[in-house]
């Protein structure tokens, strides 16, 4: 954990001649009495950054649709030392993000911290994709983060504070091989984030979102190691490895940070250079 300061002072050593530098108001990463809601934070990256989160000093609610989970990561979280909270929700009914955020108000008083992880996707060629696949895809990974951001915005602003966090994709940017519908729902969500960034950057609500490369998780490694498709996406990653999960929590605490208050619209790849990459061979 990084310490709050209020004044920072670093020194610099132009031409072997000392120069004290002094940085007003550096508030650092340390993110003791913030609250945060993780909506998907009971598997893959939203649990990585709900642990992370909590291990940089945020108490921390991990949502989502299965109960079970949700009480096992939130158990988890208070063994860490942390408080958390067990409360599932599911991003297509309005009303029970709004019981989320009430039931985090009653808690913790306030939501500082919003990040959204929940999201779904199916490998279709587009031509045998029916509209009820494609409108499963938007509802959840689209429609679902506008219903949160709308939520936990509005409190937000009422505050005039808050960060929110939305998980983009690679496919944000680039086209990928029959995944059409989880493709427009990504670069959809690239876009709501910055059209919220410059509604809500008067309120002193941050809107970023994170843009995460190939990482290894227990459900793709046999993909992601055993296809053609998976040597192809290694073959495009400049580092020459697939990430792994905890590389994210970084990045993650930035923008969850006080340090990240003149950053909004943001979409911060942590891809290994794979946006980068022209030609690596």
């Amino acid at each position: 954990m990084i310490a709050a300061k209020g004044l920072a002072h670093f020194t610099a050593r132009p031409a072997g001649k000392a120069k004290t530098i002094k940085t007003m108001g550096y508030a650092g990463l340390d993110l003791t009495s913030k609250s945060a809601v993780v909506i998907g934070g009971t598997s893959g990256i939203g649990l990585t950054l709900a642990q992370g989160l909590a291990a940089a000093g945020a108490d921390v609610i991990p949502s989502g649709r299965r109960r079970d989970l949700v009480e096992s990561v939130a158990s988890d979280i208070r063994k860490a030392g942390q408080r958390s909270l067990a409360v599932a929700c599911d991003v297509t009914d309005r009303s029970s993000l709004l019981r989320l955020l009430d039931a985090a108000c009653a808690e913790f008083g306030k939501v500082d911290v919003l990040v959204n992880c929940a999201g779904i996707s199916k490998r279709t060629a587009t031509l045998g994709m029916n509209e009820g696949e494609w409108n499963a895809i938007l509802e959840t990974n689209l429609t679902g983060t506008l219903r949160a951001c709308q939520v936990f915005g509005r409190h937000m602003i009422e505050r005039r504070y808050g960060r929110i966090i939305n998980i983009a994709s690679l496919t944000s940017h680039l086209g990928m091989f029959e995944v059409a519908a989880y493709g427009a729902s990504k670069a959809a969500v690239a876009s709501l984030t910055r059209s919220l960034a410059v509604e809500w950057a008067r309120h002193r609500v941050c809107v970023n979102a994170l843009l995460p490369g190939l990482f290894r998780t227990d459900l793709n490694a046999a993909f992601l190691d055993g296809t053609p498709r998976g040597q192809e996406l290694l073959m495009r990653t400049p580092v020459r490895r697939f990430g792994r999960l905890e590389e994210l929590v970084g990045a993650a605490i930035f923008l969850a940070s006080d340090s990240a208050s003149f950053v909004t619209g943001h979409l911060l790849a942590v891809d290994g250079g794979f946006l980068a990459s022209g030609v690596n061979q």
